[in-house]
Order: structure tokens, then C-alpha cells, then sequence
């Protein structure tokens, strides 16, 4: 006999600035009223796009806020825990004092022993400890309450990577039931059971982890595309330019992906045995003219402890460098001395002469919560320089995922999320050669963390990336710069998976071929597939296509330089509207080819 359930929302309806969030006064002014029911030992992927109210909901379970309708039921005696994603450290004196606050503190010995897992000294003043203990000490104090149910939002921010590790294990084997919010791929892959979909005010449940989430997306997204059929072609251009957009960029970046393994394989030739720093070409002249950074020995140490040994590397144009490591392991000293914001105590650092980078920071500088979107892109105006390119800033807009309508909306009543994406479409519109991100991946939602991968596989310069996020250095970077700890730096042609499975590599045979000096072997490439012979037909589109497709984007962006002329429209309507036309007749065969080449490409390479 099944469950009943610990905890359940039923006819939920919340209205928040000025628009129903969830549900609405009528069954027709939006969408339905949400249900939810939690079983004891649920394991729930929450997902939805910034802004989609996902926190809200959390909130709203834990009662923080009222719904204008609705009501919440609770199983008697079941114990709810949030994991906030931003705690509230004001007014307690130690870490130990916040995880002994409010009405339902745990035992002083619970959470004790949780922060000794952790590695947390929780007699530490919160007033100056770092994001990764605040995080620590908020897991310390929710899981020591024991919770039937424990709401997590976002939970793997500011942790370190053995932290990520421990609190998957502990969730594991976690008897009560969880919701989660998350960015992190594999933390959700590898723990949930069922997945939430919050989308556009709606609520839907499926029994599959978020490992069969997007399937279902894309399902649900493709059963909405037939319907619009029957819709004004205006009408269903407006309401789903953006599930196409997703669809679509989330098949480009499986077709990136076969170039980042080339790309590995590539840097792999150049990079000596297990973890030493030499790197060879065969002309060593073409490798150092290719270089844009080069470290000669570099290191620094605080006290007696080396943060960095003697270390050397070159960095070529195009490299795409993942720092990764546990906190206080040295990834930002190493990042600060690349990046030559902080000197080397031996060695030294040299940039090219051309070299401009864009730095968007782990501490993302607050935007001023009473300017516009449209004042924080375009200084007020229509356009806006992208990379040396004029834009108009609501097609800008469309770039990031926004709604269009956005543009003139207040920054303090976008979400977290959403200010953090707004952020980056701001800085990725700089013109630089370099792009140094730390932990660029916190408080976005996993459409946008689709489009950061597409950005930077299309940026036309170098990246420089620090962030614990497994999965999206496994899709991004050609290069892992891995940091023990001991103030070794390893490097390794691929991501954080190939930088573990090296980690686990016995030392014996790491030695052994240390003292070889000879390349190392490339990256495994992707699994063995299975050919299929195409038809005559299937061959040629095969073979043709990618020129093609490079042919439409020149001819797009030739279109948008002309329509881009803010003049062309007054001085001739009918040019204007020509070449708009041809524009969207471009994108629209681009698009077409881009599927039909990677479903070509998926029967040939299985």
C-alpha cells in the first residue's frame, strides 16, 4: 500500500509583483493552481529558470510567506529543515551561535560532529568567515536537526569539491525525503529520483532523476510546438522563441563537445608525462608565438607553507584552463598570479602585448537595484556594443534568455539568478581577448548555464576558469590545472573527470611515469560508437552542410552590420525590412541545417 504523503500544497495561487506567480483568481487568468505532495524517502530534482519561483516555493513550504490561496498540510510530528542559499549570519557572534539559533536549534554535540566531517571550526566569528564556512556551518546546523524533510537551495555553492563529495554521501544514505534546488549537474544526476518542473507558473512532477529531465523537456517542449501550429504565426513566434532557442542550443553544444575532445587531444600532445609542467611542439618558435601567458617558475608561499611550487606552463590562444581544487588549496592565488594581480615570489609571469582581459568575479559587484536593465546594458540607450558589433539591446536581451519585455524592469525585482545572468551578459559584451571567471557558475539556472557553455566554445580568445563544477568543466575545458593542496600543480589534457581519474592513478605507476619523459597519452576519446551507411542523399547533406552553415552565419551577420545602421530604416523602410527578412529566412535555414547535420551526425558516430 502506497504512502501518504508527509507534506502536500494543494490549489496553491501566489500573486508577487503585480502578476500571479503560481495559479490565479480564475482558471483563466493563468496557469493552474499548484499541488504538491512529498512521500517519505522522496529524492526531488527542483528545476526551473531563474525567476520561475522555485526559491519562492521553498519559502512558501517552510511558511516565510503567505499564498493568497491554497492550503498546506503537514504530516504531525514531520520536522522541515531549509538550507537557505544566502543564511542569515546577522546578530550571531560565532558560527557555533548561528547553528544554536532560532526555535528549533540541534544539539551543541550534533552539530559538532557534522562540522568535524566538514572540516569546520565553528568557533570562527562569522563576521569574517568565508562564503565556503558559512555554507559548511549552515549544512552543520540543518542536518544535525534530523529532518524528515530537508529543503536545499542550492547547496553545493561556496563548497569545495571534497565537501560536495561528503554531503553527496550523506545525503545518500539520508533516510527522509529532500527538494532540491541546483545548478550542479552531477550532484543532481547522481542523487535525485523524481524531478519538479517549475515552468511558466506551472508545476509538474515526472518519476525520473534529473538524469532523464531533459528528455522530458524536450518532449513536453515539442508536444507545445505542435500545438502552436494551429496559432497565429505571430503569436507562436512570441511564445516560443525561447523553448526553440534551448532545444536547439542544448543540440549545438553536443556538437561542440566532439570539437573540445579534438581540442584535448591537441593540447594532450604538448603536455609531458604525468603532471609535470614541460610542454612541446614541434616547432617550439610556432608554440611561443601562439602564447599568450607564460609562467617560468612561478610559486608562492605564506609563512612556511607553499601554496605554490615552482610551476611553469604556457598558455596558448584559444586554451580553455580549468583550476579546480579544495578551498584553501591555492586555485585564486594561482588564478591572481596568472592573471598577474598578484606577484610570484620566484619566477615570473609574461602576457602578450595584446592581451585584454574581462573579469567576472566570484563576489559578483552588486547592480544598483533602482537602475533599469536597459541602463545597466546600454547606458539608457537602444544599442549596445557587443564585442565591437552594434546591437539592439532587447535582441540582446533574447541572446541571455530574457524576456524582451524586461528591458525597462527594475535590477531589485529580478532574482539572484537573474542578476547574475544579467551580470554576464554585460561583461561578455566587452571587447577582450581573455575571460577569467571565478565560479561563474553560481546562482544560474541550467538554461543558462547551456548558453555560458556556447559562449565561451565560441569565444575567440583564452578562459580562465576557477569552479567546482564538475560537469561544466567536464563540457568546457581543454586543460585541468589541479591543486592538491600540497602546492603541486597538476596539469591534464581534459576536464575534472580526467584530472580524478588521474588523482586515482596508483602512485606507483605515476611515478614510474613521471620518470619517463615522454607525452603523455591524449584523453580517452569519446566511447566506441557504431557506424551506419548513410543513403547517397544522407552523404552529401553530410558532407555539404557544414559549409553551408558557415555560409549562413556570414550572411547573418552581414544582414545584422546593416540593419545595425541606425539611419537605414528612416532613410529606406522597404531596405530595411528586405534585409530583415532575409535575416530571419537565414536564421531559419541555419537552424534547419545545424539539426539536420548533427542528426546525420549522430547515425554516423552513433
Amino acid at each position: 500500500m502506497a504512502q501518504p504523503p508527509i507534506f502536500s500544497l494543494e490549489g496553491l495561487a501566489l500573486q508577487q509583483g503585480g502578476r500571479w506567480l503560481f495559479g490565479g483568481p480564475t482558471p483563466t487568468s493563468g496557469a493552474a493552481p499548484i499541488d504538491l505532495h512529498v512521500l517519505p524517502g522522496d529524492r526531488l530534482a527542483l528545476i526551473g529558470r531563474n525567476g520561475a519561483g522555485k526559491t519562492t516555493l521553498l519559502r512558501l513550504i517552510m511558511e516565510r510567506i503567505d499564498a493568497d490561496r491554497g492550503q498546506r498540510r503537514v504530516k504531525p510530528g514531520t520536522r522541515i529543515v531549509f538550507l537557505e542559499q544566502e543564511p542569515d549570519f546577522s546578530g550571531t557572534g560565532t558560527l557555533m551561535d548561528f547553528a544554536l539559533g532560532g526555535d528549533d536549534a540541534p544539539a551543541a554535540h550534533e552539530v559538532e560532529a557534522i562540522a568535524g566531517q566538514l572540516g569546520i571550526d565553528m568557533s570562527r566569528l562569522s563576521a569574517t568567515a568565508s562564503g565556503g564556512e558559512r555554507r559548511r556551518a549552515a549544512i552543520a546546523r540543518a542536518l544535525a536537526q534530523d529532518p524528515d524533510l530537508i529543503l536545499l537551495d542550492e547547496p553545493t555553492n561556496h563548497l569545495d569539491l571534497g565537501a560536495i563529495d561528503w554531503l553527496e554521501d550523506w545525503l545518500s544514505r539520508y533516510r527522509g525525503a529532500f527538494i532540491t534546488i541546483s545548478h550542479d549537474r552531477t550532484f543532481l544526476t547522481r542523487l535525485t529520483r523524481a524531478t519538479l518542473w517549475l515552468d511558466r507558473g506551472t508545476l509538474r512532477r515526472k518519476e525520473v532523476g534529473f538524469g532523464g529531465y531533459e528528455a522530458w523537456e524536450e518532449q513536453v517542449y515539442a508536444e507545445e510546438a505542435r500545438a502552436a501550429e494551429r496559432m497565429d504565426a505571430k503569436l507562436k513566434i512570441e511564445a516560443h522563441w525561447l523553448e526553440r532557442g534551448v532545444t536547439a542550443r542544448r543540440k549545438r553544444n553536443q556538437g561542440r563537445l566532439e570539437k573540445l575532445y579534438q581540442m584535448r587531444a591537441a593540447r594532450a600532445s604538448m603536455i609531458a608525462g604525468a603532471g609535470t609542467a614541460k610542454l612541446k611542439l614541434s616547432s617550439d618558435d610556432d608554440f611561443k608565438s601562439k602564447s599568450v601567458i607564460v609562467a617560468e617558475g612561478i610559486s608562492k608561499t605564506y609563512g612556511e607553507r607553499a601554496i605554490i611550487k615552482p610551476f611553469s606552463l604556457r598558455i596558448q590562444n584559444g586554451d580553455r584552463i580549468g583550476i579546480v581544487g579544495s578551498n584553501g588549496a591555492g586555485k585564486t592565488t594561482l588564478l591572481k598570479m596568472l592573471t598577474k594581480e598578484l606577484e610570484p615570489d620566484t619566477g615570473s609571469v609574461t602576457h602578450a602585448k595584446t592581451l585584454s582581459g574581462v573579469m567576472i568575479d566570484q563576489q559578483r559587484k552588486l547592480l544598483e537595484p533602482d537602475a533599469t536593465v536597459r541602463q545597466i546594458l546600454a547606458e539608457g540607450g537602444d544599442w549596445i556594443d557587443v564585442r565591437g558589433v552594434r546591437k539592439h539591446v532587447m535582441a540582446y536581451l533574447k541572446d541571455f534568455l530574457f524576456d524582451p519585455g524586461l528591458v525597462d524592469t527594475k535590477v531589485g525585482i529580478l532574482s539572484g539568478g537573474e542578476r547574475s545572468r544579467l551580470l554576464l551578459a554585460r561583461e561578455f559584451a566587452r571587447t577582450a581577448n581573455l575571460l577569467v571567471l571565478d565560479e561563474p557558475t553560481n546562482d544560474l539556472d541550467l538554461e543558462t548555464l547551456d548558453l555560458l557553455q556556447e559562449v565561451i566554445a565560441d569565444f575567440d580568445g583564452t578562459v580562465l576558469i576557477v569552479s567546482h563544477d564538475r560537469d561544466f568543466l567536464d563540457r568546457t575545458v581543454t586543460i585541468t590545472l589541479g591543486l592538491d593542496g600540497s602546492g603541486k600543480v597538476d596539469i591534464v589534457a581534459g576536464g575534472y573527470a580526467d584530472w580524478e581519474a588521474k588523482r586515482r592513478q596508483p602512485v606507483a605507476s605515476r611515478s614510474a611515469a613521471a620518470r619517463k619523459d615522454e607525452p603523455a597519452a591524449p584523453p580517452p576519446p569519446p566511447p566506441a560508437r557504431s557506424t551506419v551507411k548513410l543513403s547517397y542523399k544522407d552523404q552529401r547533406d553530410y558532407e555539404i552542410l557544414p559549409a553551408r552553415i558557415e555560409e549562413l552565419e556570414a550572411a547573418i551577420a552581414k544582414g545584422e552590420a546593416l540593419l545595425n545602421d541606425p539611419e537605414l530604416y528612416a532613410k529606406d523602410p522597404q531596405r530595411f525590412a528586405t534585409i530583415s527578412a532575409g535575416v530571419a529566412n537565414a536564421r531559419t535555414e541555419k537552424d534547419a541545417a545545424e539539426e539536420r547535420w548533427l542528426m546525420l551526425a549522430e547515425q554516423v558516430e552513433g
